[in-house]
C-alpha cells in the first residue's frame, strides 16, 4: 500500500531537522519524520507531543502537559528532557525556520511536564515555536557538533507517523514507512513516497494511478474536470516578488524603487503569464486574503509618468527613450529561475517602455538564492509561501537573515513596530500595528510584491486532504498535512 506524491522540483534537502532545504516542500517532508509539541489542522492549534497546554500571564510562561508513553523511532522514551535538550540545542544551532529568542527558561516539572517562560508576553509563540521546532531526541543529538554535516541514519529518527527508509538526492525521491507505534494511531497508508515528475505529465499520471498527489498547473484544470480526481485550491499565501539590492546605488534610494513599482504593471503580469490565476501583488506584503491585510496602502498603479517623475527624483533623466545618469543608460541584471522565464520577459518589456534595459540572467532556484544571500544581484525574482501563517512572519521576510528576506531596517520606525506587534497579545491592537507596517512596508518599497497565483493540486481522493490553518508547520501553504494521513483529517 503506497501513496505517492508527485513534485516538480523532487529534491529538497535530507529531511532532518538541520539538513532540508530551507523552504516548505523541504519543511514539510521532515515533518513526517518529527513532531512539535502542538500542530495545526484545518481549523486551528491541535495536540501533538503536548497533550494539552495554558498560558500564565502572570509568569509570562507557559505549561505544557506532555503526552506518556510517546517513543522514538528508535524505541527510546520521549520525555520532557527532550523538550529542554532542544531549546538548549537551538540556542546553540540557530534553526532558520523558527526564532526562540523570546525563550528566556524552560523549566522541566516532572517527565512529562515542563514550563517554557518568556521574557515578555509573545503573540506569535504557539504559531512560531510550539508549533514549529522539531523536538530532537537527546541521546542522539548531545553528541551532535555540527547538525547541518549529521546525515548518518539516526539523523532522522524523531516521534512522526513515518520513518525513512529511502533518500535518493540524485532522483529527488523519498522513501518513508509507517511508524506502527504512532501515539496517534498507525498511519492510514504504509508507505509514502515523494517522486520527481513534471507537473504537464503529473495529471495523466494521476488518472492512471500510478501516482496519487501532485499540483498541477491551472490551465489543467478543465482536462481533469469531468474526471475521477479531487482538486484543492490552496489559499493564496504564496507571493513573487521583485528583490532590490538595496544596498547599491541606486536600489539604495527610495525614489527609484518607488519608481520602479509604477513603471510594472503587476495586473498585465497575472493576466499574460498566469493566465489570470493570481492576483495582483499588494505593494504591503499581504495579499487580500489575508485576515491582517490593510487595503489603504500606497497602491502604485501602473503610471509611466509617475515612474519617470520618481526617476528624475533620484538623478535619472528619461532621454531619447532611454533613462540615463551623467549620460550613461541604465542597464540592470535580473535573476531569474527557469520557471520565471515568462514573468522575466515581461518585465523586460514593461521596463524597456521607462527607457531600462533589462539583462536576463536564468540560474537554478539554489544558485538565485544564494546569489541573493550574498548580495550578489542587482533584481531578482523570487517567491515564498508562508504568508498565511501569523504576522510574525513579517519580521522574518523585511528584517530577517533569510534570501527571501528584504533584509531592510533602514527605517527605525518599521523596526520598531515589527517588534511592538510581537508582544501585542490584543488582536485588535496587533491588527492596528500591522496595517501601519503595511503602510511603511509599501512606501519604503524594499521589495515589490508582484502577484500571488492560484495553485492547485490534484490527488485521488484516498487520502482526505485539506488546507491547513496559516499553513503547515511555518506557514506551509500545502494541502500535505501529515494529520491527514493518521487520523483522515479529523483532530486527535
Amino acid at each position: 500500500e503506497v501513496y505517492t506524491i508527485a513534485d516538480p522540483a523532487g529534491d529538497w534537502g535530507f529531511p532532518s531537522p538541520y539538513g532540508h532545504y530551507d523552504r516548505g516542500p523541504g519543511t514539510l517532508r521532515m515533518s513526517f519524520l518529527f513532531d512539535t509539541l502542538i500542530w495545526r489542522d484545518a481549523e486551528g492549534f491541535v495536540p501533538a507531543l503536548a497533550g494539552s497546554w495554558e498560558y500564565i500571564g502572570e509568569e509570562t510562561a507557559y505549561l505544557f502537559e506532555l503526552r506518556p508513553n510517546v517513543t522514538w523511532h528508535d524505541g527510546e522514551p520521549f520525555t520532557a528532557e527532550d523538550v529542554a535538550f532542544t531549546f538548549r540545542y537551538l540556542e546553540q544551532h540557530p534553526y532558520s525556520l523558527a526564532d526562540i529568542s523570546m525563550v528566556a527558561a524552560v523549566e522541566v516539572l516532572d517527565d512529562y511536564r515542563l514550563k517554557v517562560k518568556l521574557h515578555e508576553p509573545s503573540a506569535p509563540f504557539l504559531t512560531r515555536v510550539a508549533g514549529a521546532v522539531p523536538i530532537l531526541p537527546e541521546h542522539i543529538w548531545q553528541s551532535v557538533e555540527n547538525p547541518k554535516e549529521f546525515n548518518r541514519p539516526e539523523a532522522v529518527i524523531g516521534t512522526g507517523p513515518y520513518k525513512l527508509a529511502d533518500y535518493n538526492r540524485e532522483q529527488g525521491s523519498y522513501l518513508y514507512l509507517a511508524n506502527e507505534d504512532y501515539y496517534l494511531g498507525v498511519p492510514l497508508v504504509k508507505q509514502l513516497r515523494f517522486v520527481k515528475l513534471n507537473p504537464q505529465l503529473a495529471g495523466a499520471a494521476l488518472l492512471r494511478g500510478e501516482i496519487n498527489y501532485t499540483p498541477i498547473p491551472p490551465d489543467m484544470l478543465a482536462q481533469l474536470q469531468d474526471k475521477d480526481v479531487s482538486i484543492l485550491k490552496a489559499d493564496n499565501d504564496w507571493a513573487l516578488k521583485l528583490m532590490f539590492n538595496h544596498t547599491k546605488e541606486p536600489f539604495s534610494s527610495k525614489e527609484f524603487r518607488q519608481g520602479l513599482a509604477y513603471a510594472i504593471d503587476r495586473q498585465e503580469l497575472v493576466d499574460i503569464t498566469k493566465r489570470g490565476f493570481g492576483l495582483a501583488g499588494s505593494p504591503g506584503l499581504l495579499s487580500e486574503t489575508s485576515a491582517w491585510y490593510n487595503g489603504s496602502v500606497m497602491a502604485y498603479e501602473y503610471d509611466q509618468e509617475k515612474a519617470l517623475s520618481m526617476f528624475r527624483q533620484a538623478g535619472y533623466y528619461y532621454d531619447a527613450g532611454k533613462l540615463v545618469k551623467n549620460g550613461e543608460p541604465v542597464v540592470f541584471t535580473l535573476l531569474f529561475d527557469p520557471d520565471t522565464e515568462r514573468e522575466s520577459q515581461l518585465l523586460k518589456s514593461q521596463l524597456e517602455r521607462v527607457g531600462i534595459e533589462l539583462q536576463l540572467r536564468s540560474v537554478e532556484a539554489k544558485t538565485r538564492d544564494s546569489l541573493v544571500l550574498d548580495w550578489q544581484f542587482e533584481l531578482a525574482l523570487l517567491g515564498h509561501g508562508g504568508l498565511g501563517t501569523d504576522p510574525s512572519f513579517y519580521t522574518q521576510v523585511i528584517v530577517g537573515p533569510s534570501f527571501h528576506s528584504a533584509r531592510y531596517t533602514a527605517n527605525e520606525q518599521l523596526n520598531s513596530l515589527i517588534k511592538d506587534q510581537l508582544k501585542t497579545m490584543d488582536r485588535t491592537g496587533r491588527l492596528e500595528l500591522l496595517s501601519e507596517i503595511q503602510e511603511i512596508y509599501a512606501e519604503e518599497m524594499p521589495s515589490l510584491t508582484l502577484y500571488y497565483p492560484d495553485n492547485y493540486f490534484a490527488h485521488d481522493g484516498q487520502i482526505e486532504l485539506y488546507n491547513t490553518w496559516q499553513g503547515v508547520a511555518t506557514g506551509v501553504p500545502l494541502p500535505l498535512n501529515k494529520l491527514a494521513f493518521v487520523t483522515g483529517g479529523g483532530t486527535p
